[in-house]
């Protein structure tokens, strides 16, 4: 029994109720004066309590999969195994991970029990109407293994595309969030697929993925001294992986992440701090420090070094002290209802040139869904700009059939404004 199927949701309140019965029931013999009544009273309480809110924890984790597993809810987090090495050679794999499973490979099909219950994937021919993989990343370097969703244009199965390399966006979850709040909630594979069929986004391969890779503690994609190396995965195991296994880019102009809330903070710092691997940063109510709290531990050791590896984290103190990469991000954050704004107007004044910085700015909107999903389309049309498309040809001895040209990119200007959605505003400072 699974903790994130609906039987247990089922059973927990199946339990919670059968509680509540015998508590009323009981309660008569519990009335009497002395100490064991008293303890008596205080334990029935006390059970039903806490196995209601075992049913509601139980519901809520089901909803929104923050756990996906009871290993990952008591801290138990699957490793690779020994000796993983990457699939297919330099070149990088060329067909979906569904079509095959390789042993050894650095992604490998995963259960499709979370995918099965997002709403609104594409179904049908996915030279049509594209295609979302359930899949496992492994991490060579750290020996991670996180689950992950991808989304294949339908581009990626037409035979005019077959030696075409596609950009990439990774998307971040927020802690403790999970890839089942990125599919369902954020809608991050259903609206790149709508803006890519009218014609306001480029074929782009969308991989959903938590940054949350040692539950349940909040890494803040940290390399954690003598712990989590949540940097290394997400800046050099993922790419990897992904390069290995499907058409990619291989270089960093084809590549962008984005996420929100804690997802997005780490967005901005591995695009800050590793620009040859990403080069466009999308940011939905992030943070531009990290520090500790009861949730991340120590996250940056205790020593000498202790003080830098803070203010290497610290994206403020990086405008003003270090040099200033050559990346497009862009942040969100509303103007009224959110904290974070007052922060967000201070890091677009101090971002200076090379690095260009563009904002989404709402009057109204919370930390919450309902304000990033409106945030969505404009920020991947942002990002649409910045990746380039196509990146590179794959070898003709990964190909069947005739070589065909390069297509050419499609759609008109990616930051054109429709209906109600907020326009990025771009500025460069310089």
């Amino acid at each position: 029994m699974g903790l994130t199927s609906e039987t247990t949701v089922y059973v927990m309140a199946a339990l919670a109720a059968v509680c509540v019965g015998l508590l009323v029931w009981s309660w008569p013999r519990f009335a009497r004066q002395g100490l064991w009544q008293v303890l008596g009273r205080l334990l029935a309480v006390g059970t039903t309590q806490v196995v209601m809110i075992a049913a509601f924890a139980c519901w809520l984790n089901s909803s929104y999969q923050f756990f996906g597993s009871w290993g990952e809810l008591f801290g138990r987090v699957e490793t690779a195994p020994v000796g993983v090495t990457q699939a297919g050679d330099d070149d990088g794999g060329t067909g979906t991970v569904n079509d095959v499973a390789v042993k050894g490979a650095l992604v490998q099909p995963a259960d499709d029990e979370q995918l099965s219950r997002v709403s609104g994937l594409p179904t049908g021919p996915a030279a049509v109407n594209g295609r979302v993989e359930s899949v496992k990343v492994i991490g060579r370097r750290t020996g991670v293994v996180d689950p992950a969703f991808v989304y294949l244009p339908p581009q990626y199965f037409q035979k005019a595309y077959q030696r075409q390399r596609f950009p990439v966006i990774v998307a971040l979850s927020g802690y403790p969030g999970s890839i089942f709040n990125l599919a369902q909630h954020l809608r991050v594979s259903q609206t790149a697929g709508e803006l890519q069929k009218s014609g306001r986004m480029q074929p782009t391969v969308m991989v959903m993925i938590r940054p949350t890779i040692a539950p349940p503690r909040d890494t803040e994609c940290v390399n954690v001294p003598g712990g989590p190396q949540t940097e290394t995965f997400l800046a050099k195991d993922l790419p990897d992986a992904l390069k290995s296994a499907y058409r990619v880019g291989h270089d960093a102009s084809a590549w962008g992440v984005m996420g929100y809330s804690s997802g997005g903070s780490c967005a901005l710092q591995l695009t800050m701090r590793d620009p040859h691997v990403y080069t466009t940063a999308a940011a939905l109510s992030p943070d531009y420090r990290v520090k500790d709290d009861p949730t991340t531990g120590s996250l940056f050791g205790s020593g000498p070094d202790r003080t830098e590896r803070m203010n290497g984290h610290d994206l403020m103190w990086r405008l003003k002290h270090l040099p200033v990469p050559q990346v497009s991000v862009l942040v969100a954050e509303s103007k009224h209802g959110e904290r974070g704004y007052p922060q967000t107007q201070a890091f677009i004044r101090a971002v200076k040139a090379p690095m260009r910085v563009a904002s989404i700015l709402p009057e109204h909107g919370s930390h919450n869904f309902p304000t990033w999903v409106q945030e969505m389309p404009p920020a991947l049309k942002w990002m649409n700009q910045q990746l380039t498309f196509p990146q590179d040809v794959v070898p003709r001895h990964h190909t069947k059939g005739p070589v065909v040209a390069d297509p050419p990119r499609p759609g008109p200007d990616p930051l054109r404004a429709d209906g109600p959605e907020p326009t990025p505003t771009a500025t460069t400072r310089r």
